[in-house]
């Protein structure tokens, strides 16, 4: 089982980008799916989740900026984020609990950059 992440790269204050993380391999099902950023020199954080059902959770750091969305027939998660400041500077990692033969277990993607410029 794979997660691959894209979607990040460099963009001026202000401006979005749209992450998207797919999951590849064998598994029975996708439980929720978050994306988390990790700062240089700081820990990783939760930015947001949606669950299989569709519900959502944000940072309050991103609430109003950043949506998350699901598709579940692509085994994909999106995050689309608008009005980027610098401090949303980091490595963007998907992370989902999956059920595969082994049963339920959490999944990192490899991460993607995302750089604001001010």
């Amino acid at each position: 089982v794979q997660l691959q992440a894209s979607g990040g790269g460099l963009v001026q204050t202000g401006g979005s980008l749209r992450l998207s993380c797919t999951t590849s391999g064998n598994k029975f099902r996708i439980g929720a799916m978050d994306w988390h950023r990790q700062a240089p020199g700081k820990q990783r954080d939760l930015v947001a989740s949606i669950t299989s059902g569709g519900s959502t959770n944000f940072a309050d750091s991103v609430k109003g900026r950043f949506t998350i969305s699901r598709d579940n027939a692509k085994n994909t998660v999106h995050l689309q984020m608008n009005n980027l400041k610098p401090e949303d500077t980091a490595v963007y990692y998907c992370n989902a609990r999956l059920l595969t033969s082994t049963g339920w277990n959490s999944y990192w993607g490899q991460g993607t950059q995302v750089t604001v410029s001010s």
